[in-house]
C-alpha cells in the first residue's frame, strides 16, 4: 500500500511515465546536458555525494561510436545508505544510488532510476519501511527537481 501512495505522490508532481523492471522513468523538460546540471543541483543543495558522472556518449565517441546522449550520475549518502545495508548487506550492490539521463531515438529526454521497493524485493528486506520510504520521497524529489 505505501509503495502504491509514494508511486501515486510522483504522479502528482512529475511526468511519471512508467515504472517497470524496477526502473522509474519521467520525462523531462530539458537537454539531457540541462537535466544533469539541475540534478547535480539537487543533490549539492540537500548534501549528497556526487561520486562521478559518466557521460557514455564521449565514451562511445572514443571509441569511434555514436550514442545518443546517455549520462549517468553516481550519488549517494552514508547516512541513507547504510540503513539499508543493515536491512540486508547485499544491498550494498546497488548502491550508490544512479540516476540515468537519456535521450531517445525521437529526441525525447528521460530521467530514469531504480524504484527502492524493487531493491527490497530483490534484497528480501523486510522491516526496513522507514528508510525505504524515505530513499523513495528523496529520489522522487530529486527527479522532479532535475526534469521539471
Amino acid at each position: 500500500m505505501k509503495k502504491s501512495i509514494n508511486i501515486l505522490a510522483v504522479l502528482f508532481v512529475s511526468n511519471l511515465v512508467f515504472a517497470d523492471n524496477g526502473l522509474i522513468t519521467l520525462k523531462s523538460n530539458h537537454t539531457v546536458k540541462e537535466t544533469v546540471k539541475q540534478l547535480k543541483h539537487a543533490l549539492n543543495t540537500k548534501g549528497m555525494t556526487i561520486f562521478d558522472t559518466i557521460n557514455h556518449k564521449k565514451g562511445a565517441k572514443g571509441v569511434g561510436k555514436k550514442l545518443r546522449p546517455t549520462t549517468v550520475v553516481i550519488f549517494g549518502n552514508p547516512k541513507i545508505g547504510t540503513p539499508l545495508m543493515h536491512c540486508s548487506q547485499t544491498m550494498a550492490i546497488d548502491l550508490p544510488q544512479k540516476a540515468l539521463i537519456w535521450k531517445d531515438v525521437d529526441g525525447t529526454v528521460w530521467y530514469s532510476y531504480n524504484d527502492p521497493h524493487y531493491l527490497a524485493q530483490r534484497h528480501n528486506i523486510k522491516g526496513c519501511e522507514k528508510v525505504l520510504n524515505k530513499v523513495t520521497n528523496a529520489l522522487a524529489n530529486f527527479a522532479n527537481a532535475a526534469v521539471n
